[in-house]
């Protein structure tokens, strides 16, 4: 019998903390009946100082629609991780003003296989960034927003 996928989701309107985010994750899959998680894959993405056109960047700022944001990323996250048999889930997301530097996501792969834990990680990471519904704006130093039509590259 396989084991269940834990997986958690959430969206953050408020700068949060990688590290310490992970370490409540860590916490939660310790203890009986949980699965061991042998292999971890963590990856945490700051939002850069510097626009596509690269001038400055004030600020970037994610818009969504509560309720439908979250459904997707949970059938994103759900169809990654059944593809690679892992364990444990975790993805966490900045919506609203994010400043450079800011952690905008963090993901988290529990398996117990390296290759299992690394290749949902970047899966599930590309996911997230071509089909997440998010819209993103940068704002620059002088004032002017401008709405990202692309993503970037790898």
């Amino acid at each position: 019998m396989q084991t269940p996928l834990q997986l958690q989701i959430s969206l953050h309107g408020q700068p949060f903390e990688p590290l310490k985010v992970l370490q409540r994750w860590h916490a939660q899959g310790q203890g009986p009946g949980q699965p061991a998680c042998c292999a971890e894959s963590q990856f945490i993405g700051r939002v850069r100082p510097t626009a596509a056109d690269g001038s400055t960047l004030e600020a970037l700022e994610l818009e969504h629609y509560p309720g439908m944001t979250e459904r997707q990323l949970e059938a994103l996250a759900q169809e990654c991780c059944h593809r690679h048999g892992v364990l444990r889930c975790l993805v966490v997301h900045r919506i609203g003003r994010v400043l450079p530097g800011e952690a905008i996501v963090l993901v988290a792969i529990g398996a117990d296989r390296r290759g299992a834990a690394q290749r949902c990680g970047q899966d599930l990471l590309e996911a997230l960034k071509h089909d997440a519904p998010f819209w993103k704006r940068e704002w620059r130093a002088d004032g002017r927003g401008t709405w990202i039509t692309g993503n970037t590259p790898l």
